[in-house]
């Protein structure tokens, strides 16, 4: 995957990313990944799709794009899901012919099957990391949590705090076979339980990269709920984030 990345990275024009826009994104969720996406090394090139904006979620829109981004959102899985489930079929194509799909949060929390899109291994899913055990974290109020992130320069960042708002944990990951056959990695673990708090995997020739903080949060989250970061805002994980779905996880020592 690294001549993918190249590739991506040769073109003479910035690739491009839908970021999804609508009833099930939260009040600047989608902005913030956009910002992340545009800010990044690549520079992507940002299309916000949804019902309310001027393209959907389908396969016309998705032809030309890159990556698939959805953001934080939606208080409740069982409750937005019908408004999304037409989105699975053309995201499951999208993917698997080579598209790549990043899952902030709520996207993270969408990529599994209870319900979801079904972008996962077999045997692997999604739920709410603060209902495991020895969970740092078990409100759903918005505050930080530590991570353990491993860099795709091969560096593990230990008890990095990021943003929280009830995320995802990444189940049932066999981390060796991932390992073994090249099918991707675990990028981060939360700190206090060894929970996979993100990951990247193959799904057909495409890859999903999921995480279940916020990487993207920017100052205004944190200005809006009146608390701070203890090791500063930084971009970097995030940039990592999009750095390691692009080369399928691999290592790049």
């Amino acid at each position: 995957m690294a001549s993918t990345v190249a590739g991506v990275k040769a073109c003479t024009t910035p690739p491009k990313a839908l970021v999804y826009r609508g009833p099930a994104s939260c009040e600047g969720c989608p902005e913030a990944v956009a910002e992340l996406l545009e800010s990044s090394p690549l520079k992507f090139q940002i299309s916000f799709a949804g019902p309310a904006e001027d393209i959907d979620i389908n396969e016309h829109t998705l032809k030309g794009v890159q990556v698939y981004a959805h953001p934080g959102g939606g208080d409740d899985l069982e409750e937005s899901w019908p408004s999304l489930k037409k989105y699975k079929k053309p995201l499951r194509d999208f993917v698997s012919s080579g598209g790549y799909y990043l899952g902030f949060c709520f996207g993270a929390y969408l990529a599994g099957d209870s319900p979801g899109f079904g972008l996962l291994p077999r045997g692997s899913n999604t739920d709410a990391e603060t209902s495991q055990d020895n969970a740092q974290v078990t409100s759903s109020k918005d505050t930080v949590i530590e991570i353990d992130w491993t860099f795709v320069s091969g560096k593990t960042e230990k008890k990095r705090w990021m943003y929280f708002q009830e995320g995802a944990v990444i189940t049932g990951l066999d981390e060796n076979k991932l390992r073994a056959d090249g099918s991707g990695r675990v990028l981060a673990r939360y700190s206090q339980n060894g929970d996979v708090a993100a990951s990247v995997t193959r799904y057909g020739k495409g890859w999903v990269a999921l995480v279940g903080p916020h990487p993207e949060a920017n100052d205004e989250w944190y200005s809006a709920e009146n608390f701070t970061n203890p090791d500063g805002i930084n971009f970097d994980i995030g940039y990592d984030f999009i750095a390691a779905a692009l080369n399928g996880g691999k290592i790049e020592e």
